[in-house]
């Protein structure tokens, strides 16, 4: 629907005209047949003000129609449009009250707004809109501003709104405000009836004025949503293209610039298909390539039938998972174990997995810590997909628990580049061996690094006879006397570092059987 506003008419030009030298006229005390004037510009403005009103009655009109025949569509702007009509028809009466009630101040309880006796009474405007305690002006201002600000609100263009503020000004002039006059005292102070109901009348017209351009705009708004494009096209949105066997595959179907208050007929081959929102699911019982096909037909807004096709391929494969342990291929008992779990054509953040027999912590997409808790018994991980908005089993994987094996022990120190080493047996200088500390131990074959603490060990030293001669250490550092006695050894002495007992990770207690044979260079 399209109602352009009409333009102002000369006519109505030569009417405001009027009104604006008729007020210059009173201003100059012209004598009261002047005020005779008025009238002819009062019934012009009435018959503009109900020419305003029918127009707009109109659109309340088209306005319920639609409402009964899109209600999805139509009821934001519907119930807009009725609160425009509550606003404007509550300043409209209030107006309209105002004007009643002075022609009746000036000519009595039986005083007619339609023909006025005492059109040149200056003191029932003054009395019905200043008088203390009684006078409306203050209300009427409050009131104008009020409603000039909410209907601003809805008006978007800037040219209506420049219209519509200037219609409906409450400012006054500089002069006026220097003698300390507010807006109600400038409009009604000493003002005859015949002004006064003019003036009130100008005002609602302005209000019906108002009216129209915010109804038009709201019913502009309606139009937009309305199905006008020169490129409609149909499309297949599916939740995936890789499909599980046993899955479901599920797809949206639409037609782009689609209007959703309007549902479209859409066949799947050349069978017409009820689809809740659009939603199509298959239960996919077959491995393969597959190819959803068909059409969707629909009214646009001139009523014409549309018929666009569609087609979408889709996957369907067996359920798989990949579960790699990212150090080796068992699992540690007591040891945090990293692990990789990913599906084919699964999102990461779609995949599950648990562990009997232990813990299995998420740490990311796709990362695990996994933590048997007893050795020799094998563990199970099993994965889940909720790819489709429903669990699915990709499969089990089990994995041997074993104990962590014995470390090596070392001496950390540098070498000759400053980079940080460990010895573990054959020669070493005399001087890095009385700057070590004491001795570590870890599993270090190139693939795993993990660090145990060493509680406890021995030197064993050689006298002249050939004797053994053992020193425990000072925990996992050199006591004092095993210090001394490196000092006094010589060149190509050897000594052994054995019965070491050291913690890993896991908690276990153990002694290693290596020992360390160190030869001073």
């Amino acid at each position: 629907m399209a109602i352009k506003k009409k333009p102002v008419s000369p006519r109505q030009k030569m009417i405001n005209l009027m009104y604006v030298v008729l007020m210059a006229m009173l201003a100059l005390n012209v004598s009261t047949e002047v005020l005779n004037g008025f009238s002819i510009v009062e019934e012009s403005l009435n018959r503009t003000t109900v020419n305003s009103a029918k127009e707009n009655q109109v659109i309340y009109d088209d306005f319920e129609a639609q409402m009964k025949s899109n209600p999805a569509k139509v009821k934001a702007w519907f119930d807009k449009a009725q609160e425009v009509r509550h606003m404007s028809d509550s300043l409209y009466n209030f107006a309209e009250e105002l004007k009643l009630a002075i022609v009746r101040e000036a000519d009595g309880k039986n005083g007619d707004v339609k023909n006025i006796k005492g059109k040149e009474d200056l003191e029932a405007a003054t009395q019905v809109m200043l008088a203390p305690g009684t006078g409306k002006g203050t209300e009427l201002y409050k009131s104008i501003n009020s409603f000039r600000e909410r209907i601003l609100a809805m008006v978007s263009d800037s040219v209506q709104r420049s219209v519509i503020e200037s219609n409906l000004a409450t400012q006054i002039p500089a002069n006026a405000m220097s003698m300390g006059k507010n807006w109600q005292e400038y409009m009604f102070e000493g003002m005859p009836v015949a002004a006064a109901v003019t003036l009130l009348s100008k005002l609602q017209s302005d209000i019906r004025y108002a009216e129209g351009e915010v109804l038009h705009t709201l019913v502009a708004n309606i139009d937009v949503k309305d199905i006008r494009v020169n490129s409609l096209n149909a499309f297949v949105i599916p939740n995936s293209q890789t499909i599980v066997r046993g899955d479901k595959f599920s797809a949206h179907i639409v037609m782009a610039a689609v209007d959703t208050t309007q549902v479209p007929e859409i066949y799947i081959g050349e069978r017409r298909t009820n689809l809740t929102g659009g939603l199509y699911e298959t239960i996919c019982n077959a491995t393969g390539d597959f190819t959803l096909a068909g059409h969707i037909e629909m009214v646009n807004g001139s009523g014409e039938r549309i018929r666009r096709d569609f087609s979408q391929k889709y996957t369907v494969v067996d359920p798989s998972a990949t579960v790699s342990a990212d150090l080796m291929n068992v699992l540690y008992a007591g040891y945090s174990n990293p692990l990789s779990i990913s599906v084919p054509g699964v999102p990461l953040t779609k995949i599950q997995a648990t562990m009997t027999g232990g813990v299995l912590q998420p740490v990311g997409p796709g990362k695990y810590i996994a933590r048997p808790s007893a050795v020799g018994k094998d563990v199970t991980i099993t994965v889940t997909s909720t790819n489709t908005g429903r669990a699915q089993q990709m499969g089990q994987f089990t994995f041997r628990v074993r104990k962590l094996p014995d470390p090596t022990p070392y001496i950390a120190m540098t070498d000759e580049h400053g980079n940080p080493t460990r010895y573990k047996g054959g020669g070493l200088s005399k001087g890095n061996l009385l700057s070590a500390d004491g001795i570590g131990a870890a599993i270090d074959d190139g693939i795993l690094d993990i660090g145990f603490k060493v509680q406890g060990f021995e030197t064993v030293f050689f006298d002249n006879m050939g004797n053994a001669v053992p020193m425990v250490s000072d925990g996992t550092r050199f006591s004092a006397r095993q210090k001394e006695t490196f000092r006094k050894l010589s060149r190509n002495r050897r000594f052994y570092i054995s019965r070491i007992t050291a913690v890993g990770p896991d908690g276990i207690q153990r002694s290693l059987t290596t020992s360390m044979e160190v030869i001073v260079k």
